[in-house]
């Protein structure tokens, strides 16, 4: 991932850090050369008496050369590490944006069925979380790949004067290693197991502070019960987090103790070592040095290891989520979609069950829909009205019977060109955050350019009053969540909402309770305009208004998920039955 976002930048940072990776050993053995130099100047036996003197000696040329290259790699060092920082920074955000949009193509792929899913909406979840500092990993990989190289080269040194301490140093940093993987483990299932509870925190904290929300939460006196239930699951998080923190400090503590002595019996050991003649000064200082960076070296190297491990837990929760697979996709050699439709629809034997559910959402549903032919879909709540519907867009395939377009199985057809012929608009449309003109333009998003269009969709929808009443017009940015956003009353949105779908201008025009925040008079308008913007298309219309759904061909009335009768309205009213108690029902309200 990190090489496909850059591969120029990537390569930069691991050259810098090869580099920088071997001045730590060159200063430090650059500066036992200047101690055993300054020892033997010192015990010259006729020093000179000035700086002057020195200078003309000729003894400081060595000295003054060391240290300038001591200067030198200081300099180095500082410059490479900014270096290092800038183009781990910019390479930080060129990974986490190409993560985003990884994660946004993958989850267009997947199903209706998928999102609808809890345990999925978890897994999303944690997924999401990791398109964003992940960098982190990387860069921790980087510094222990310089770290491994800067540990090799320290050890070296020991090895040639010491190589006793090596093993006393592995001894001695063993323990914490382990326990770091042991607390890292433990730190990840801790998060694994609470992700339904911190996604519930950010809901409540969202549903708590929002735009959407405000008018209820004020009106309900909703702030106190949402602050004490983001308490509450805060305090639970807290309290887990805590023991966990706990008993890793102890251990923690004990294990560093541990370090402590390994690294003092080394110490003794070189100095003891000096005062036998073994070792120079500049040697006690090399290898004392050595050893301090080392330990320090290993301690982060070992405790690093852990870290990626338990990162590693972290991150295979975003590749988990790109290895989930669509159940419903394209055959292998897709059909084209027909153009124009020919016979129309047929559902034999239809069957739909939720995920989860104990109830069929449908079942032994047949009936046909013509091509060009003006449906409404009539029924009670839970009729299956919206499920037929999903069907028939792909967003769902049956798990009994099959869908026939013109004779074949919907399955054989391209999804992109089954979609891209059905235009849907559902009750629970979204309300986009963007301008009018791009609200109208989701319809069909690859024709955002085109005004004449996007113009005309909202004329057919008598969208176009609403928006000649705005201050920007086409251009004024909807919603409240932006600066100089307008929001607009419900019939408003929806009319906005219908409008997508005669941008869309597809074969199939479906409208799931197009008209339930619209007034009598723009209901009345839009269905006029409905039935004659409809000519030569065919149309699936959801309504609870009797009103709306008899200028409708054919009327099909759902009950438990299966068809209980069909005809014209006139038909239905005519005769005893569900349809007929339904309108009654409703016509005795405006009596």
């Amino acid at each position: 991932m990190v090489w496909d976002a850059s591969p120029g930048l990537m390569l930069s940072s691991l050259l810098l850090r090869l580099v920088r990776s071997l001045l730590p050993v060159a200063t430090l053995y650059i500066g036992k050369l200047i101690i055993d130099d300054v020892v033997l100047l010192v015990q010259l036996p006729q020093r000179p008496q000035s700086f002057e003197e020195w200078l003309a000696s000729g003894h400081l040329n060595f000295l003054g050369v060391l240290l300038l290259a001591e200067f030198a790699l200081a300099v180095l060092a500082d410059v490479l590490g900014r270096s290092i920082s800038l183009i781990e920074n910019l390479l930080a955000e060129r990974v986490s944006n190409a993560s985003s949009v990884r994660l946004m193509q993958h989850a267009a792929t997947l199903d209706l069925e998928d999102f609808e899913d809890a345990a999925f909406q978890d897994q999303l979840e944690r997924a999401r979380r990791q398109t964003s500092g992940r960098m982190g990993l990387l860069t921790q990989l980087f510094a222990q790949a310089q770290d491994i190289v800067t540990a090799v080269s320290f050890a070296a040194g020991l090895v040639i004067y010491a190589p006793g301490l090596i093993v006393l140093l592995f001894v001695a940093l063993i323990p914490a290693f382990l326990g770091d993987a042991h607390f890292n483990a433990q730190s990840y299932f801790l998060e694994y197991l609470r992700t339904p509870a911190r996604r519930e925190l950010d809901y409540v904290r969202q549903t708590a502070a929002s735009v959407e929300t405000a008018k209820e939460v004020k009106i309900f006196g909703l702030h106190g019960f949402l602050i004490d239930r983001y308490r509450r699951l805060a305090a639970d998080l807290y309290a887990a987090n805590r023991r966990l923190a706990l008993r890793r400090a102890r251990w923690g503590a004990l294990f560093s103790a541990i370090g402590s002595v390994g690294y003092y019996l080394a110490y003794v050991y070189i100095v003891w070592g000096t005062l036998a003649g073994a070792f120079s000064i500049g040697d006690l200082t090399f290898l004392a040095g050595s050893f301090a960076r080392l330990r320090s070296l290993m301690e982060g190297l070992l405790a690093g290891f852990s870290s990626v491990a338990g990162q590693a837990l972290y991150l295979d929760d975003l590749f988990s989520f790109f290895n989930v697979k669509p159940e419903i996709q394209s055959p292998q050699h897709p059909l084209p979609f027909p153009n124009p439709i020919r016979s129309g629809f047929v559902f034999e034997n239809v069957g739909f069950i939720y995920p989860g559910a104990e109830r069929w959402a449908v079942r032994g549903l047949s009936f046909t829909l013509k091509a060009g032919e003006v449906m409404a879909l009539v029924g009670e709540n839970g009729a299956g009205k919206t499920t037929l519907v999903k069907l028939l867009a792909r967003l769902y395939d049956p798990d009994e019977g099959r869908i026939l377009l013109d004779g074949r199985d919907l399955r054989e057809y391209d999804l992109d060109a089954v979609r891209g012929n059905i235009g849907v608009i559902f009750q629970d449309f979204v309300r986009y955050n963007l301008t009018a003109a791009d609200n109208i333009a989701v319809g069909k998003i690859d024709a955002r350019e085109d005004l004449t269009r996007i113009g005309e969709a909202a004329r057919r929808s008598v969208a176009d009053g609403v928006i000649a009443r705005l201050p920007a017009g086409y251009e004024q940015m909807i919603g409240k969540r932006f600066h100089n956003g307008v929001e607009l009353s419900g019939g408003e949105w929806q009319k906005l909402a219908i409008a997508r779908a005669y941008m869309r201008d597809a074969q199939v025009i479906i409208l799931d309770e197009p008209t339930a925040a619209l007034d009598a008079r723009a209901e009345f308008e839009v269905f006029t305009r409905f039935k004659e913007l409809c000519a030569g298309k065919t149309a699936v219309l959801i309504s609870h208004r009797f009103s709306s759904v008899r200028m409708a061909d054919r009327i099909l009335v759902l009950a438990d998920g299966k068809v209980d009768t069909s005809g014209t309205h006139e038909e239905l009213v005519s005769r005893p039955g569900r349809y007929s108690e339904l309108f009654e029902l409703q016509a005795a309200g405006y009596r």
